[in-house]
């Protein structure tokens, strides 16, 4: 099981993660932005978007959305994404 340990919101709507494992990336969520329904849409809004936060091991937004760790760690893996970090 991989959770998200920390996060920050970057411009252009992307987030940087670094995992439980030890890896970190960047991922692009321009994709999921463009559905419909209310829990996305106030995420277009970038000062909304920069709200998010870590809940559970997940990116969280106030609005109650959040995106699976696991899944995220996988797309970001299967694109050659995901950096090693040194241990702090």
């Amino acid at each position: 099981m991989v959770d998200v340990l920390r996060l920050r919101a970057l411009d252009g709507h992307r987030l940087w993660l670094r995992f439980s494992d030890g890896n970190e990336g960047v991922r692009d969520c321009a994709d999921f932005l463009t559905e419909t329904g209310p829990m996305i849409e106030p995420l277009r809004d970038p000062a909304f978007f920069q709200r998010v936060f870590v809940e559970d091991g997940a990116p969280t937004w106030p609005n109650g959305f959040d995106l699976d760790p696991i899944n995220l760690y996988m797309q970001l893996r299967d694109a050659g994404a995901l950096t090693r970090v040194a241990a702090e």
